[in-house]
């Protein structure tokens, strides 16, 4: 298994979150840029109700962080597993996602920290910039709200739950309206069917 760097704290103190960049290393001098690499493990709940990332899978950063006026801009790529349900058929599915990240950190009394709502742009904490919220949002906006186990998938039946791409193509199921229920037996012919 990779290994998982850890950032630490000024002064060394207890490990960070894998997420965390420290910015001593980048520098205030706009156009310095780093580029890091790191295998990370999915925070929980890194989804939806029928499909996600699974809570500890491997989640590969692939990220520039470039000093800028404002703030340290942070580009590139986030690729995660993902497992769910199909919306129709409700089996399992797996499949990947690779989501571009594009998102300014602006630093402390910059004119964008200034003129920005604090919901409005994310911002350096100190030296440190923290990218899990960012990669949550942008994962997360690029799943599927009906995730499919392939386009054509017909899915359940209403009547009997089976799948319908395993029934036959005449498959249904006779049924009668509740409100002339009570009527069905008058349709019935009575004992051996004969008349007097």
């Amino acid at each position: 298994m990779p290994h998982t760097p850890k950032v630490r704290t000024p002064g060394g103190a207890q490990p960070r979150s894998p997420f965390v960049f420290d910015l001593r290393e980048l520098g205030r001098q706009p156009g310095a840029m780093r580029e890091y690499r790191r295998v990370v493990p999915a925070p929980e709940r890194l989804g939806l109700d029928v499909i996600g990332v699974p809570a500890g899978a491997e989640l590969v950063l692939e990220l520039r962080l470039e000093s800028v006026t404002e703030g340290v801009l942070v580009t590139g790529t986030v690729s995660a597993p993902l497992t769910g349900q199909c919306a129709r058929c409700l089996d399992p599915i797996t499949d990947e996602v690779t989501v571009d990240v594009v998102e300014l950190f602006a630093y402390a009394a910059s004119s964008t920290d200034e003129t920005t709502e604090r919901d409005e742009v994310y911002r350096v904490d100190g030296d440190l910039v923290d990218v899990e919220p960012v990669v949550r949002d942008t994962v997360v906006l690029a799943l599927p709200w009906t995730p499919l186990c392939r386009p054509d998938c017909a899915g359940l039946c209403a009547d009997c739950g089976q799948r319908l791409d395993e029934l036959p193509a005449d498959h249904t199921h006779a049924t009668v309206d509740p409100r002339w229920a009570a009527l069905a037996a008058f349709a019935e012919p009575a004992g051996d069917g004969t008349t007097t």
